[in-house]
């Protein structure tokens, strides 16, 4: 019979794009909608930027990730994964909280674009004004 691997879920979200992050105990193994981790972000600093967490909780090489990620651009989906990435983490050890709190892992990034208006060509740009 199969022991069951335990799983944590948690969603990350970032501007418009959204990550949906299973962590479970393994060898440190990425997969991003079913692609290789190296092969989804290849840019080294991205890669760094999503496994801070880890590295702030001191498992960098504990966990298989499996992240789905949908929306926005490549940043705005790194800085997701990275908050999903960080709740899980919460998930699985709750003494973390200090920690990724502490380096601002779990706080999800408000800022998002602002709306174009009505009338004008931007969210903040005005038509030339003209006086005659």
């Amino acid at each position: 019979m199969a022991h069951k691997v335990v799983e944590y879920s948690a969603t990350g979200r970032r501007k418009t794009s959204v990550a949906r992050v299973r962590i479970a105990h393994g060898v440190g193994k990425t997969t991003v909608n079913s692609r290789d981790f190296k092969d989804y972000f290849p840019v080294e600093a991205v890669r760094q930027f999503i496994e801070q967490p880890f590295e702030a909780a001191d498992m960098l090489k504990r966990f298989d990730v499996i992240a789905n990620v949908s929306g926005g651009g490549i940043m705005g989906q790194a800085g997701a994964l990275r908050h999903g990435i960080a709740r899980a983490l919460l998930l699985a050890d709750a003494a973390l909280r200090e920690k990724l709190k502490g380096g601002g892992f779990l706080t999800r990034d408000p800022r998002m674009k602002e709306r174009k208006k009505y009338g004008q060509p931007g969210a903040r740009k005005r038509f030339q004004f003209s006086k005659r």
